[in-house]
């Protein structure tokens, strides 16, 4: 029997604020008696810790990084949604919710996705209050632009600084509680496993990583705020130590994972340049609201351009087709990015694309220059232009600027319940490492408002139910499972450093991610799927037999770490693998070609496949578990996606 996913009763406008009524409490003065670890610093991590610190909980933060402030929230640059109406152009919460349900795909649960809506308002609010510098109007009432699958414009910006800003602020909060001593911040330190004593998560087993010490700690709670899991496929916009692990020990540990494949291909990135590269680079979705995409309307000019007989200039305007203005007149280059990827790779696979690959689309601004002045441009979006000059050495105020799609986000993650808890008792996943708001496709300028809305506004009410059925008794390391799970971290650590093969962790994964890429990235097949599965397998393989790792456990020993994380990235990308060959459909970021309308888009079968799909671990070599959490739809209608 599925776990039950705690979605209250009653209307979905009343379901939240009825359920924060219903939940148990913890009343202030036992509250100080409970230890909550909450691993992952970034803007779902900082923001629970801070919150529940200054609830008056005890709370051990857990980072990788040297500081919070490195966390990948930095990079998120766009905006941030939330459906305060400020522009009066018709927004509400439903509608914020209607946009979330349907950019998802219909893959997501309504009351999750309507309770985000709601507090998204409350989050704008929290975050002026800590001093975050959004955008404002000459008037001085906060700014808002458009983001894609939305007829509004109700996201809120820091210029392109949007995720930096508001982990600022989170962080600004959280310093505050190290201060009181009600957080203890480890630095430097990575999770490598989870606790479980008598069915319920009591604490981690982590490493530091500058001395290579493996420790135990305790705790009645623990939450995971450790963001995705895109570095699977090598080459993406997230940051270098962007990993899997924390969620992939949890999952091992009897926390069911959920909707895999379902990954975010991003349309708005600086396309790979060589077989060199170690990461891809996101220019802002923000762009196209001022900038138009095109290619060259013949295959002919195409590579008349790429081989350098013509320039962009000597393309004249009848000679370009702005193909998603031409698709898709009612949300033009603002569809979803979904949509606008899959529409990218198409024109690329007709022998339209540019660039000396051909695989990338123009992003031009010469009109909007043209319109409102380069000095416009540069207020709005100066910082992004910056940055992509000195990537590509080219002047975006001058010739188009050069994007195709990359991996962005991941949709999958921990299964959570309504109280964002795993199926693990006292385990909890927020922010990007769950599941549970945006179905099979996000919309931009979404994930930030997920990672705060968990952290200040879900969290803090919602742990409360659990720990108030947990007696107020300390929590030590002295029961026998800290002992056995920190005896098996050692042991997986001895295991890599021991195979001394001649291959290095990079030299696997970068073999890793051209698999995942090729046959579960923008379109997958159930042949390509059936190949990569054993692709994968082979390679993992050869990863514990002809791996080869430098220095020893009991240092600063980097290649050790991502020794690890790659060995966790084997194992998930086979699980994903799985996941998107047991999904005889397509929907959102998930396109089966075999599944597709005649005007290639993404086809759906609700009746077979409206469900979370959400895997059980059952041991090394095993085949996962799939169970299935059907997904109701009582307040919109299942349709097929139209943005025409």
């Amino acid at each position: 029997m599925f776990p039950d996913s705690k979605i209250p009763e009653g209307p979905l406008a009343e379901k939240w604020d009825k359920h924060k009524f219903n939940v148990k409490l913890v009343n202030p003065a036992n509250k100080r008696k409970y230890d909550i670890i909450v691993v992952g610093t970034g803007l779902a991590g900082a923001s629970a810790a801070a919150s529940l610190a200054e609830l008056g909980y005890n709370v051990k933060a857990f980072t990788y990084h040297d500081s919070p402030r490195r966390a990948h929230s930095i990079a998120a640059q766009g905006g941030i949604n939330a459906a305060k109406n400020y522009q009066n152009d018709g927004d509400s919460v439903y509608r914020l919710f209607y946009d979330t349900i349907k950019g998802g795909d219909y893959r997501a649960r309504e009351a999750n996705v309507y309770r985000l809506a709601q507090v998204s308002v409350n989050i704008i609010d929290q975050c002026v209050a800590q001093g975050v510098p959004f955008a404002r109007e000459y008037g001085g009432l906060l700014a808002n632009r458009s983001f894609g699958g939305a007829q509004v414009s109700r996201t809120f910006y820091a210029r392109g600084q949007t995720g930096q800003q508001l982990l600022l602020g989170a962080y600004s909060a959280l310093s505050r509680q190290v201060a009181y001593g009600k957080v203890k911040l480890y630095t430097r330190t990575e999770m490598l496993d989870v606790v479980i004593v008598d069915g319920q998560a009591r604490g981690i087993i982590t490493r530091n990583l500058i001395t290579g010490e493996i420790e135990q700690h305790a705790a009645h709670a623990v939450v995971l705020a450790t963001g995705g899991y895109g570095n699977v496929f090598y080459l993406s916009t997230n940051a270098k130590y962007s990993n899997a692990t924390a969620a992939w020990r949890a999952h091992k540990k009897g926390a069911y994972f959920a909707n895999p494949c379902f990954t975010q291909i991003h349309p708005t990135c600086i396309p790979v340049s060589g077989d060199y590269q170690s990461k891809l680079t996101l220019m802002s979705e923000s762009l196209r609201n001022d900038g138009r995409v095109w290619v060259p309307a013949s295959k002919e000019t195409a590579e008349r351009l790429r081989k350098g007989e013509i320039r962009v200039s000597d393309i004249r305007e009848e000679d370009r087709d702005y193909f998603l203005e031409r698709k898709y007149p009612a949300f033009g280059n603002l569809v979803p990015r979904d949509v606008a990827s899959r529409n990218a790779k198409m024109m690329c696979d007709e022998g339209r694309g540019v660039g000396s690959s051909g695989l990338a689309v123009f992003l031009d601004f010469a009109d909007t220059i043209k319109r409102n002045g380069a000095d416009w441009v540069s207020q709005k979006y100066g910082n992004l232009f910056d940055m992509y000059a000195k990537i590509t050495g080219e002047n975006p105020y001058e010739q188009p600027m050069r994007i195709y799609p990359a991996v962005h986000y991941t949709m999958g993650g921990l299964w959570v319940d309504y109280n964002l808890q795993t199926t693990v008792p006292g385990l909890y996943a927020t922010g990007e490492c769950n599941f549970s708001d945006h179905g099979a496709n996000r919309l931009g300028a979404s994930a930030l408002m997920q990672g705060l809305a968990d952290g200040y506004f879900v969290i803090p009410y919602t742990i409360g139910d659990y720990l108030a059925q947990t007696p107020p008794k300390p929590v030590t390391t002295e029961h026998p499972a800290f002992k056995q799970a920190e005896a098996e971290v050692r042991a997986r650590v001895q295991q890599l450093m021991s195979i001394n093969g001649t291959r290095t962790p990079d030299d696997f994964h970068k073999a890793l991610g051209h698999i995942m890429w090729e046959y579960c990235g923008m379109a997958r097949t159930a042949e390509g799927l059936q190949h990569a599965k054993a692709e994968i397998q082979k390679l993992r393989r050869e990863f514990w037999s002809d791996l080869k790792l430098a220095g020893t456990e009991a240092e600063m020993n980097q290649a050790l770490e991502k020794a690890g994380r790659v060995a966790d990235f084997l194992e998930l990308g086979e699980l994903m693998v799985d996941d998107a060959y047991n999904r005889n459909e397509s929907c959102g970021g998930h396109f089966r070609e075999e599944y597709q309308t005649p005007e290639g888009e993404a086809l759906r079968d609700d009746e077979n496949f409206t469900y979370v799909a959400a895997w059980e671990y059952t041991g090394d070599n095993r085949a996962s578990v799939l169970h299935k959490e059907d997904l109701h739809f009582e307040n919109v209608k299942l349709t097929q996606r139209s943005y025409k």
